[in-house]
């Protein structure tokens, strides 16, 4: 039996900002894993470095079929000190959002506190 999905069916992708951006030096969670003494064996880094490669990313996205993206939003990348917001971490997100209508995807997002 060959399984088929529905025409309206929406193939697409989802990342994790921590787990693809890299070098989120602003979140208590790469504190935690450069500290001496963590416990943390592997640490992030650079990671894949989707937060740079991002344009590239949603291209690959496109090029496969997808038509939906959905990531999240690093808010210590938002709001790096308590009160004062980056506008250019706001303008890359906008950014994402922007590359991905540009390639035909739709975007959805949620915000990492």
């Amino acid at each position: 039996m060959e399984l088929q999905f529905p025409s309206h069916f929406l193939w697409g992708s989802t990342t994790a900002a921590y787990q693809v951006e890299g070098n989120n030096f602003n979140s208590d969670f790469w504190a935690e894993e450069h500290a001496e003494g963590s416990p943390y064996k592997d640490k992030s880094g650079d990671t894949i470095d989707h937060y740079r490669l991002y344009r590239e990313d949603i291209a690959l996205m496109a090029e496969l079929g997808l038509k939906t993206y959905r990531f999240s939003i690093e808010w210590s990348r938002i709001e790096p000190e308590p009160g004062q917001y980056s506008r250019s971490a706001i303008e890359h997100y906008r950014d994402v959002l922007e590359t991905c209508y540009k390639h035909g995807i739709t975007p959805g997002s949620r915000s990492v506190c």
